[in-house]
């Protein structure tokens, strides 16, 4: 029996990164920087739906992966890091062999391995705001002006020096 050929189309699709609607929604994806997003999109491809918490990407691979001097990603690391989007499972260090072994990351919107559900801390990460400062109307220069638009000085601020 023969397949049917209208099936024959959905076999190649391959892979895709899947930014959902609420993530995106978020304050804290709100205030990333164009840099730290495409980061999290590296990351994020390199997750292949088992690996959660075993995810590799150095600092190096990323930056060659984003076109970008490896001196740059670094901060947009600890920018993920600081809204609660990915986690380091393991530190980077020295193997047995004196190689060293680089950082292992997870997602914070996908459970881990370890069966536990996902944290999801970016959700709760609100931006600092500067604390409000009561307005004070000042007054208008035109209200101490003369009829030349010039302030005038009292004749005790105007001293000639010897």
């Amino acid at each position: 029996m023969a397949s049917k050929p209208y099936k024959g189309h959905k076999k190649g699709v391959g892979r895709f990164v899947q930014l959902p609607e609420w993530l995106q929604a978020s304050e804290a994806w709100a205030s990333l920087r164009p840099g730290p997003r495409a980061l999290y999109i590296e990351l994020k491809r390199r997750f292949n739906g088992g690996n959660n918490g075993h995810i590799i990407l150095s600092h190096r691979e990323a930056a060659k992966a984003l076109g970008v001097h490896r001196n740059t990603v670094g901060p947009w690391y600890e920018a993920l890091e600081e809204r609660g989007f990915i986690r380091m499972t393991q530190a980077p260090h020295l193997g047995p062999s004196g190689v060293g072994q680089t950082s292992h990351w997870a997602l914070e919107e996908l459970p881990c391995d370890d069966l536990k559900s996902a944290p999801k801390r970016f959700m709760a990460w609100r931006q600092n705001q500067k604390p409000r400062i009561e307005n004070q109307t000042g007054r208008h220069r035109k209200q101490d002006a003369g009829s030349s638009g010039l302030v005038q000085q009292p004749e005790s601020v105007l001293k000639t020096v010897p």
